[in-house]
């Protein structure tokens, strides 16, 4: 059994973090998102990854490189635009050949993984098996009708009325029969090819199509309020772990890992917060559900339940709550007087400003 993994797509919704990084690789708990998944790939003995890349191609390589670092042995698959699943199904035929494979979304987080899925499907060998989870927005996702058996008997993309309030979860299970499927339906109103009608299309050629509705944690960290609860997450399971320097003048109280070379003084740590290697920790505070990634400096200032990327500094701050600072983001006190707000922002950028 092989494993398709998308870690293309624009990440449109974590603009301007996506400008300029993948958005499979923004860190939960200090380690990219595409890294769980391939953890849960290798967990249950998958062992032959291709990986859909797109315009961040280079970083993805430079992240995950062959795979050994996970136990697995990585291809590339380019796609030329986010043409759709079904798409990067249907250029991936010659890495998948006649084998069977488990379909991940890069950015999606499931929590226990999939070892357990996998070798049912492995017993049973339906064509095809989707998981479900129930979600209070299904039209902001792929949604699956079940009929009385419980069988799959319908699905829509993102409904603008939906028969359920079952949404696919990014992870989904083939026999070969699925590229027939690929090359048999035309790409929708949003010019993709659509898993969801693949899927449809077995279903409608009568092929053995299951779910599994799974009530364990999921997210798609698509967006910044998704991504920070996945953080909250991972820092749930956190062990504590000790490997900076801790000043006398310093309190760290519960689960609060703390990498090498890390230095932390005269400030008060609450966990569960992870620190990153190298990163500086002065005269502040830093709440429950952070995670600062290496090389940042923090210093004079509060900052709770947010992800702060490599080599940001956040200085002179009274309190920074549920917020996403990227990589090399420096963030400071306006000047007192005139009493203004000076801002330069990327696109897309969206901001809070208390007067």
């Amino acid at each position: 059994m092989k494993a398709l993994v998308l870690s293309g797509g624009a990440g449109t919704r974590l603009r301007p973090i996506t400008h300029t990084s993948a958005k499979q690789l923004v860190p939960v708990a200090n380690k990219p998102v595409l890294f769980y998944g391939l953890e849960a790939i290798a967990d249950a003995g998958i062992t032959e990854v291709g990986i859909i890349v797109g315009d961040t191609a280079d970083e993805i390589r430079e992240a995950v490189g062959d795979g050994s670092r996970f136990g697995i042995e990585v291809t590339y698959i380019p796609q030329e635009a986010p043409l759709g699943l079904a798409h990067a199904v249907l250029i991936a035929q010659d890495f998948l050949g006649d084998d069977d494979f488990v379909m991940y979304l890069g950015d999606n987080f499931i929590v226990g993984g999939i070892t357990g899925l996998v070798e049912e499907f492995r017993t049973e060998r339906p064509d095809a098996q989707i998981l479900l989870t129930k979600v209070p927005n299904p039209t902001s996702f792929g949604v699956a009708e079940l009929g009385a058996d419980g069988r799959v008997v319908g699905l829509e993309e993102k409904p603008k009325q939906p028969k359920s309030d079952l949404a696919l979860v990014g992870v989904y299970l083939f026999t070969p029969a699925i590229h027939e499927a690929v090359r048999s339906i035309e790409p929708s109103w949003r010019g993709e090819l659509e898993i969801t009608h693949a899927i449809q299309w077995l279903i409608d050629q009568k092929r053995d199509v299951r779910s599994t509705t799974i009530s364990g944690y999921w997210k798609d960290t698509g967006n910044v309020t998704d991504m920070l609860e996945v953080n909250r997450s991972v820092l749930e399971t956190l062990e504590p772990h000790h490997a900076g320097t801790v000043d006398e003048a310093s309190e760290i109280i519960g689960r609060v890992r703390i990498e090498e070379g890390a230095r932390v003084s005269g400030s008060r740590i609450v966990g569960p917060a992870v620190i990153g290697a190298g990163t500086v920790v002065n005269d502040a505070y830093i709440g429950p559900f952070t995670s600062v990634s290496e090389g940042c400096r923090i210093e004079d200032s509060e900052i709770e339940y947010s992800i702060v990327l490599r080599g940001a500094s956040v200085t002179g701050v009274r309190r920074v709550e549920a917020s996403l600072i990227g990589r090399d983001v420096e963030v400071t006190p306006a000047p007192r007087n005139p009493k203004a707000h000076r801002l330069v922002l990327g696109d897309h950028s969206k901001v809070q400003i208390s007067s």
